[in-house]
């Protein structure tokens, strides 16, 4: 390790049941988020991604520039990288013809490649050991095709396959509380507990938010895009100031709360 892996806080919050919360409320904007600008401000999907691709970069730099975790740069990256892997899935299947199977199996791949060179890189996978820019950047690449994974596979079940969205969240819900009693039960371990509900998470917000946009026909309540996405910022804002005063979850490299 170089001088300047050294000296970092670790750079990732204390998973709370607030963390669930935004995760799952930062699913739902990306989902919603991406379909108001794709459709309702007429952007069209190329410079929706191109809008978007661009603002995550610039939050990302932030990020990667400084030395410990801060709640609203922190939160503003994953939600930004939900609307972008929502992005990059919906190019792979609109404007390239890509089947919702191989995109699935696609970005599986990459998500398993992603952790075996974390791993025999840094040695652990823990998001409690964040301490290093290698290590920060293994963490961002992971968490970025999380959310295409999951957008692919929750695309695949509640429309490919026709379960319609109310039932996929249902599934992706049920599978959820399996890794929750797993994890509790001491039959899988914090970090395969962790990610396996991070992937997972992804479709459960997307089917949610689809679920209350989505035009009754289509099996959907038909809420507006706007109000969905709008709701859910305010509350993902109300509970990213709560975390930036109380501090509650931070912690330090060592994996302690300060």
């Amino acid at each position: 390790m170089t001088d300047a892996d050294r000296g970092l806080l670790n750079k990732v919050p204390l998973v709370t049941l607030a963390f669930w919360v935004i995760k799952i409320l930062a699913t739902t904007v990306g989902e919603t988020g991406a379909d108001f600008l794709n459709f309702n401000l007429g952007f069209g999907l190329t410079m929706t991604s191109l809008l978007a691709a661009a603002i995550l970069a610039g939050f990302l730099w932030l990020q990667l520039r400084q030395d410990r975790y801060v709640p609203w740069i922190y939160w503003t990256c994953v939600v930004f990288l939900s609307i972008v892997g929502t992005l990059i899935t919906d190019n792979l299947s609109d404007n390239f013809g890509v089947s919702l199977y191989v995109s699935t199996a696609v970005f599986a791949i990459a998500l398993a490649a992603t952790f075996f060179l974390w791993h025999r890189a840094e040695h652990t996978l823990s998001i409690h050991d964040i301490t290093t820019p290698a290590r920060e950047r293994y963490y961002w690449l992971a968490i970025l095709f999380t959310f295409a994974l999951g957008t692919a596979a929750g695309d695949l079940v509640g429309e490919q396959m026709g379960l319609g969205y109310a039932l996929s969240g249902a599934i992706f819900g049920g599978l959820i509380m399996l890794v929750t009693i797993g994890y509790y039960s001491k039959l899988i371990g914090p970090v395969l507990a962790f990610w396996s509900a991070y992937v997972l998470t992804r479709p459960l917000g997307a089917s949610a938010g689809d679920y209350l946009t989505q035009a009754p026909k289509d099996g959907g309540l038909g809420l507006p895009t706007m109000t969905v996405s709008a709701l859910s910022l305010v509350i993902i804002i109300v509970l990213v100031t709560y975390l930036s005063i109380s501090k509650i979850d931070a912690i330090e490299h060592d994996g302690k709360e300060v």
